[in-house]
């Protein structure tokens, strides 16, 4: 039996203002052909308090519009009010997505949730412990290369869950309790006065050789080219997978989602939608080393090695 390929918006990973973070997810309700979208506070908790009160507004809105809304948790846990805060996140009534096994403790065994890429599922060993927790949609590490993907996303079909992979985006690469944002501003961790909101697609960094290098996002590291895998879904389609990722960013988060969704319902092809999406985003830099090769910000196809 075929499955619909499916589209999913993860989390916003970065800090904008709130009326921008509430007036970007209406347009995703409205406007945007994708099927699941993440909401929630991933990389820092000192955010969620400037938009928590637009959240179930934002839920309420993309649920009328038809979309599958999934509340996203920390993705690092470390204070006494995280845990509260996870806590409070598995009493409610929409669907969870895991960044953190620690929300396991809280979520219950058994209980439906959806696996975030921050979690590292490398074998089917760790597929098979989560689907028995009940993992019923799993996004892979976006640094998985093609032929280990591959192995995963049957195996994970074979178990019900939905493979999904990391589709569009820059790519988290680690997240730690130093604030890296406020260092470079001389601000201590406990007084980083929200610099990160300068830099709504992270503060691009290089090497002391002038080479471009990461991108960093408060705690959060993150890769300086955008992963963009338009131009290889159908390859990932035939390895099985069923379900692609779209991290947001500042561009027209619409356009590029109504792009990949005509390479997934076959109305053009990758090439073509790949050069779209290079005018479409003409600052970024992009990416697929990690499914097609061993440098993972480089770009190849499938078929140049």
């Amino acid at each position: 039996m075929k499955h619909r390929v499916t589209l999913t918006l993860g989390p916003l990973l970065f800090n904008w203002a709130a009326d921008k973070w509430a007036d970007f997810y209406a347009r995703i309700a409205d406007e945007a052909p994708v099927d699941r979208v993440c909401v929630g506070e991933v990389v820092c908790s000192k955010r969620l308090p400037f938009y928590i009160d637009r959240i179930p507004q934002v839920i309420e809105r993309l649920q009328r519009a038809g979309k599958t809304v999934f509340l996203s948790s920390l993705a690092l846990v470390t204070l006494k009010r995280e845990r509260q805060m996870c806590a409070d996140l598995a009493l409610t009534d929409v669907g969870i997505e895991v960044n953190d096994l620690t929300m396991l403790a809280h979520h219950g065994l058994g209980h439906p949730f959806a696996v975030s890429p921050l979690i590292n599922v490398y074998n089917e060993g760790t597929l098979t412990f989560l689907t028995n927790q009940g993992a019923n949609h799993i996004c892979f590490p976006p640094e998985l290369p093609f032929e280990p993907l591959s192995k995963l996303a049957k195996a994970a079909a074979e178990l019900g869950a939905t493979p999904e992979v990391w589709a569009f985006g820059r790519v988290p690469l680690a997240i730690s309790g130093r604030r890296y944002h406020a260092r470079i501003h001389g601000l201590a961790k406990d007084n980083c006065q929200f610099v990160c909101d300068e830099d709504p697609d992270g503060l691009k960094t290089e090497t002391l050789d002038g080479e471009r290098f990461l991108a960093i996002n408060g705690v959060q590291t993150l890769s300086f080219s955008h992963c963009n895998l338009i131009g290889d879904i159908d390859r990932l389609r035939m390895a099985g997978v069923t379900s692609f990722r779209l991290s947001p960013h500042s561009c027209d988060m619409v356009a590029v989602i109504r792009l990949f969704r005509q390479v997934l319902d076959r109305e053009i092809e990758g090439k073509v939608a790949f050069d779209q999406l290079a005018r479409l985003f003409p600052e970024a830099t992009f990416s697929n080393g990690f499914l097609t090769g061993p440098n993972g910000a480089g770009f190849s196809t499938f078929f140049d090695g």
